[in-house]
């Protein structure tokens, strides 16, 4: 590499669902001027394409099919796949359901991997999911593991799910949403391929007492 060429740089910030990591990453990538990656949207696109397309979950070669085939652009808070945008079709319970089953597949996974990987060696990158410090960049130049306590990330949850303006979308009971979280939790933590871990040289960050911009202060001293 060129010595004169700026280097790249990778935040990774990984944590559990409704710990904050996107509107946390969203808003580093914006004070730093850096690509933000949300893969979670990446896999929920995928997930929408083949709910579109009638392909079942468990099929593990048509979705290794699709996740490589899909053409996924990610823009300042938007998503596109195959040139739709599809950022809040994206936010539909079947589709976050949809997103965590397809997560575990392994050809699904790779797919996504060299997609997010490909990103990050054209520019630096804020990159938010749940195995980005430990599986897509183990070498990042900064790991976070972002979380907070169930109640305050059942509410940020319901919050997102209203702020969707997804058609469909329903008010859910706090505990309810406690409880998918909580599911949520050891599915992620407890599946066979790229499970949710704290990198041993992760900074953890607990949000549920701070704001958005303390939390941003925070990381950014590290950084």
């Amino acid at each position: 590499m060129d010595d004169n060429q700026p280097k790249r740089v990778v935040v990774a910030i990984d944590g559990p669902a409704g710990a904050g990591k996107s509107t946390i990453a969203r808003r580093l990538a914006q004070r730093l001027g850096f690509t933000y990656i949300d893969t979670g949207a990446m896999y929920r696109a995928v997930a929408l394409w083949a709910l579109r397309q009638g392909v079942r979950f468990d099929d593990l070669h048509r979705m290794e099919q699709l996740a490589m085939a899909a053409a996924i652009e990610l823009a300042p808070g938007r998503i596109h796949l195959n040139g739709e945008d599809v950022s809040e079709a994206i936010r539909t319970p079947e589709v976050s359901s949809g997103a965590s089953q397809i997560a575990v597949i392994p050809g699904v996974r790779r797919a996504m991997v060299g997609k997010q990987r490909e990103i990050g060696e054209r520019s630096s990158v804020v990159m938010e999911g749940r195995d980005i410090g430990t599986v897509v960049f183990p070498d990042s130049d900064l790991k976070i593991y972002l979380t907070a306590d169930p109640v305050e990330r059942a509410r940020r949850r319901s919050d997102q799910v209203k702020a969707s303006g997804a058609v469909d979308a329903v008010p859910v009971a706090e505990s309810v949403v406690v409880a998918e979280l909580a599911r949520r939790d050891r599915f992620d933590s407890s599946r066979a391929t790229s499970p949710l871990q704290i990198a041993e040289d992760a900074i953890v960050v607990d949000s549920t007492k701070m704001s958005v911009d303390e939390v941003v202060e925070e990381v950014l001293s590290h950084l």
